[in-house]
This record gives structure tokens, C-alpha cells and sequence, in this order.
């Protein structure tokens, strides 16, 4: 029995014997130790009550932790999959809102666009609790859920912010802002929709910055492609809609919401190509009065504007060893330097010496644009010929004139072409989204170019694909251009066929990017019957061999290494306009021949390079669409 008055005594420590080993553990007052040694069974005996105790405190707390785990994975899990449907609905009702906008049924869209704002919100306020936001701390799965609700936030933003000034400029689109009445357009219209289009502009950028700046590395597989379509998607519209509101704002000063304007409108030959598209064959000249415009002048190249005895304007050195003074003196070459700016400030001189009249800029475009826009106004009536439709302009206009007519009956048809789809893109009510669409194909095509003489438009013009005009700088993004020029002095690159692609090569040791151009050209010119005018001169020595100077630019402040022909070395003449180095290559096409060209280029050396590098690819506008691939790469670092 124990004394009284005295505390206790813990029992020593128990032993189970278990034959050739043993158990033991300490008193819980005792430093925690536990020792394991060999054991048969084990002891029957209970633990003390202090070691129970401690015991099932660490159950129960263990439990607790599991039970809040559980039900936060199962809060986050639940929420997740309502937020995964909220998103994929929302997706459905991207699609249709924007089928809509194209389809012109832009009753729909309220609607639509109510449905589609009611998902996002729904998916951000499944992702924003603080269960969920506790979660993105977790191991493995924290940054999948970080992701998911940074996007959720960003589509509830964009669809909010972004989208509603849209849909009400894709419905005053929808009522003719571009379509004339009585021949002028209001203007009023446009200027209301340059605000919105910056408006929805800003909630583009936004998303997209938010987007890009997710961490997509250690994301699971198919979230990491979710993200990556979502942020190129947008970027893509923020190039869009820094398009749209440019034009917006370009629009109303251009047609003479304030001042009378007058410009020159060339229409570019693509049957003896330039390197801007074509020769500069027949001209209009058109004055715009608060949104009214009409032609005041029209006329050939050939006949009215002549060749200058002395250059016109000053040729840069680099211009003049590229393409001797042949811009400055002849209409015709102009263009032979991909700078449209030069181009167009050339001619504009020209046309002011022939005519006393100076104008406001410089527009151009091309029979393949104008089969764009007919598509929108429908056909227009040919005196004394079938008329012309989007399905026959460019055949008509660049091989059967030359076949049927002389060549006084060609400048008249070609005048009155000029004149006739003219009068039909500023008399007709055509199709607004057809021919927005239209006119965003011909610009992204490069064959609608535009140059203002008023520098603070020719600066919001700078960097839109209307400016014509290699980037000054490539960035992250270095840009290669294939240019072509006749060389033949026929009429024959109706019959060039060309395809490219580009490729990132290795890494040069001082930080440069080795890119691999490979160019195919080609001829589907009959070896015989064609009439004298499209034959020409033919200066490559047989009237039915194309001949076709092609110019390769570097990227800004890289160079271009070397080249080989059909796996031959290629001889090859070199220059520079700007700050790019080009290669010059002389290509002689037989009928039914093909020559490809393989051209080795550097880009500048710069220090680190983070991600991939994706080149950009210019190329003449051409009558058969260039066929083009570019491939990206990883970066280098120096």
C-alpha cells in the first residue's frame, strides 16, 4: 500500500517479455524516447492514463486537421467543377456572340452578351472565397488554382468592361457607319466609336496582362494549353483593336470632317510585280468634304505622269546603291523599294509637278483587294463589256485586257474600272461586315496602303500593317521580307507562284539568332501564245522566261550570311536600306520551271533572351497567295 500523504510513485517501466526480444517505452515524464527492438508479440497491458491521454489528444487533432483538409480539398473540388462549367458555358457563349457580330444578327446580342456576363461572374465567385484562396498555397496543386482564378477574374473583367462597348460598336456597324447614304458617310458614327473601341481596348490589354503573367511552367498539361490559347487569343485582339481605334480616330479627319482633303489613289499592276505589290499602272484622285467624296482627276501613269529627267526628290545612299535614281525618275518604280512612305512621297511630287495640284496622302491598292470589296457592293457595270465581279476582276483585269485590247484600249478600260468600282463603294449600300471584312483582309494583305503628308497621322499610321513599312525595330520578334521586283519588263509575274518559310536556327556565341529562309519560286506561264504587250521587253533573253529580282531584308541590325540555289552556292549582290542588310538574287523562270533559294541570316547580337523566339515573315502581295510557314525556337542566352 502506498504511504499517505505522500504523491503517487509512477510505476516503472514496463516490460512484456517476448521471448528472444522485448518492447519498451518511457514514462511520459520522461525525455520521448521510444526503442524498437526485435518483437514476437506484444504486451497485453494498458499504457498509463498520462500516455492515453496524450494519445488520443493526437488522434483527435490529427483528425481535425484531416476533416479540414478534406472538406477544404472537397469546398475547392466542388467549386472548382461549378467554376470548370460556368467557364466552358461561357466559352459556348463566346463562340455565338461572336458568330453573331459576324452574321450581322445583332438583335441577339444583348442578350448573348447578359448570358455570357452572368458565367463569368458566376466562375469568379466560385474561385474568390477564402477557401479557395487559402488553396493556392498548397503544394502540387496551389498554382492550378492560383491559374484558374486569375483567369475567371479576368473574363468576369473583360466580359464586364471589354465586350458591352463592342457589341454596341459591332451594332452601329451593323447599320452602314462604312456603308455612304446619298454618297457620304457619317462620320458622326465613327467618331462616337473610336472612344469605345479604346475603351474595349484597355479591358483587352488588361486581361491579357493578367494572363500573361501566369507562371505556366509547372501548370498541369491541359490547363497549360488553356492558358497559353487564352493569352495569344488576346493578344491578338489587342492588335485588332489598336487597329480598330486608330482607324476610328484616322477616319473623320481623313474624310474631311473638319477640312477638305484630296489624295492620290494608285491601283498597283500585280502583272509586273514591285515590291510593294505591282506596278503603279492607272490613278485616281478623289477630294473628301465632311465624309463626301468624289473624283476630280483620273488618269495612266504612262501617259500622264511620264519619266522626270532629274530625280524628283532626294534618294538616300543606301536607296540610290539598291536601286539606283530609277524611284525618283520613273512612275513606274516608285515602288520598287518596300518603303511605301518613299514611295508614296515620290509619286505624290510626280503628280505635283504634272498636275499643280498637291495632295493630302497617298492611298494603294490592288485588283485582288478590289475583288474583296466587290464582294460586298455586288458586281459593277462595264461599258461595252461583261461586268466585273469578285469572282472575275483579276482575271479580267491582269490577262484578258492584255490579250483582247490595244493599248489605248487597255488605259480606257482600266480608267473606267477605276472609276466604276469607285463609284460603287461610295453610291451602293453594300454589305457593312463584308466589306469591313473585305478591307481587313486587303490591310492584313499589305495591298491597301496608306501615307498621310499630315505627320501627326502618318505617326498613328506608323506600325499598322496601312503603313507599308518595315518595323524600324524588331524587338523580341526579328522580321525577315521577300520582296520581289520584275525584272523581265513584261507583264508575266501573273504567272509567279512563290511559297516561303522560316526558320530558327542556332545560337551565335555573341548572342545573334541564325535563321534559315527557304524560298521556292515558280512559273505557270504557257510556252507559248501570249500577245507582244505582256511579253515586253523581255530582257531576260527569251520573251517567255520571268525574270524576278528578289530582295531579302535582314532583321534590324543582323545580316544576311550567305545562300545556295537548288543546293548550289548562290551568287548574290548585297545592300542595305535602313538599318537591315539585303541580299539581292536574279531568278530566271522558264514556263513550268522552279528555282528554290535557301538563305542563311543573323540577327543582332542582344544579351538574354527569355522563351521562344517567333520571326515575322513580310512578302510582296502577290496574284497566287503566298504559301508560308515559320517555325519558332528556343531562346539563347549570351
Amino acid at each position: 500500500m502506498p504511504d499517505e500523504g505522500k504523491p503517487p510513485q509512477e510505476p516503472p517501466a514496463q516490460q512484456s517479455e517476448t521471448g528472444a526480444g522485448r518492447y519498451s517505452f518511457t514514462p511520459p515524464d520522461a525525455e520521448p524516447h521510444i526503442e524498437f527492438k526485435k518483437v514476437r508479440r506484444l504486451s497485453k497491458q494498458h499504457p498509463p492514463r498520462g500516455r492515453r491521454l496524450r494519445r488520443l489528444h493526437l488522434v483527435v487533432t490529427g483528425a481535425v486537421v484531416a476533416g479540414v483538409l478534406l472538406l477544404g480539398t472537397a469546398w475547392v473540388g466542388a467549386r472548382g467543377w461549378f467554376a470548370a462549367t460556368h467557364l466552358q458555358r461561357a466559352a459556348g457563349l463566346f463562340a455565338q456572340l461572336q458568330q453573331e457580330v459576324e452574321h450581322g444578327d445583332t438583335g441577339r446580342l444583348p442578350a448573348t452578351l447578359a448570358a455570357l456576363q452572368r458565367e463569368t461572374a458566376d466562375a469568379h465567385s466560385d474561385t474568390a472565397d477564402a477557401v479557395w484562396g487559402l488553396s493556392t498555397m498548397a503544394p502540387l496543386l496551389g498554382d492550378d488554382i492560383r491559374a484558374v482564378r486569375t483567369v475567371a477574374a479576368a473574363l468576369d473583367d473583360l466580359t464586364h468592361r471589354g465586350l458591352p462597348p463592342l457589341v454596341d460598336v459591332a451594332g452601329r456597324l451593323n447599320d452602314g457607319v462604312l456603308s455612304p447614304k446619298g454618297g457620304r458617310v457619317d462620320l458622326s458614327l465613327l467618331v462616337a466609336a473610336g472612344p469605345r473601341i479604346l475603351q474595349a481596348d484597355m479591358a483587352v490589354r488588361r486581361a491579357w496582362t493578367t494572363v500573361d503573367g501566369i507562371r505556366t511552367a509547372g501548370l498541369a498539361p491541359q490547363l497549360r494549353a488553356a492558358v497559353s490559347q487564352l493569352d495569344r487569343g488576346l493578344r491578338r485582339a489587342d492588335g485588332l483593336l489598336i487597329t480598330a481605334a486608330r482607324a476610328a480616330f484616322l477616319l473623320p479627319p481623313m474624310m474631311g470632317a473638319k477640312t477638305p482633303r484630296t489624295y492620290l489613289v494608285l491601283f498597283q499592276n500585280l502583272a509586273e510585280t514591285r515590291a510593294t505589290g505591282g506596278m503603279p499602272g492607272a490613278y485616281i484622285v478623289v477630294t473628301a468634304d465632311k465624309g463626301s467624296v468624289r473624283i476630280v482627276d483620273q488618269g495612266m501613269a504612262n501617259a500622264a505622269i511620264r519619266a522626270f529627267p532629274k530625280p524628283v526628290l532626294p534618294l538616300n545612299a543606301d536607296q540610290v546603291g539598291l536601286y539606283t535614281d530609277r524611284p525618283a525618275l520613273f512612275p513606274a518604280d516608285v515602288n520598287l523599294t518596300p518603303d511605301f512612305p518613299t514611295a508614296a512621297k515620290l509619286y505624290r511630287e510626280m503628280y505635283r509637278l504634272r498636275s499643280g495640284r498637291t495632295v493630302d496622302g497617298v492611298l494603294a491598292t490592288d485588283p485582288v483587294a478590289l475583288s474583296y470589296v466587290l464582294r460586298a457592293t455586288g458586281p459593277v457595270a462595264m461599258p461595252g463589256g461583261a461586268p466585273l465581279s469578285a469572282d472575275t476582276v483579276v482575271q479580267v483585269l491582269l490577262r484578258q485586257v492584255y490579250a483582247t485590247m490595244s493599248m489605248q484600249g487597255q488605259d480606257a478600260y482600266f480608267a473606267g474600272a477605276a472609276r466604276a468600282t469607285f463609284d460603287a463603294l461610295t453610291r451602293r449600300q453594300a454589305n457593312p461586315r463584308v466589306l469591313l471584312a473585305g478591307l481587313a483582309r486587303s490591310a492584313g494583305e499589305r495591298r491597301l496602303l496608306a501615307w498621310s503628308a499630315h505627320p501627326e497621322e502618318e505617326q498613328v499610321l506608323a506600325g499598322t500593317v496601312l503603313a507599308g513599312q518595315l518595323p524600324t525595330d524588331d524587338g523580341a520578334s526579328p522580321t525577315v521580307g521577300v520582296f520581289l521586283n520584275d525584272g523581265s519588263g513584261a507583264k508575266l509575274s501573273y504567272y509567279l507562284t512563290h511559297s516561303a518559310s522560316l526558320r530558327v536556327g542556332g545560337c551565335d556565341p555573341d548572342g545573334g539568332r541564325q535563321l534559315t529562309l527557304h524560298l521556292t519560286l515558280g512559273s505557270t506561264a504557257p510556252p507559248r501564245g501570249l500577245p507582244p504587250y505582256v511579253l515586253g521587253l523581255g530582257l531576260s533573253g527569251n520573251p517567255y522566261v520571268v525574270r524576278t529580282n528578289v530582295m531579302v531584308f535582314s532583321p534590324t541590325g543582323g545580316s544576311v550570311v550567305g545562300a545556295t540555289r537548288d543546293g548550289a552556292e548562290a551568287d548574290m549582290g548585297t545592300g542595305s536600306e535602313g538599318d537591315r542588310q539585303v541580299g539581292v538574287f536574279t531568278v530566271d523562270l522558264a514556263p513550268g520551271a522552279r528555282q528554290t533559294l535557301d538563305v542563311t541570316l543573323l540577327t543582332a547580337d542582344s544579351p538574354v533572351v527569355q522563351g521562344a523566339v517567333t520571326p515575322r515573315l513580310w512578302t510582296t502581295p502577290g496574284v497566287a497567295p503566298w504559301s508560308t510557314a515559320v517555325t519558332s525556337g528556343p531562346g539563347c542566352r549570351k
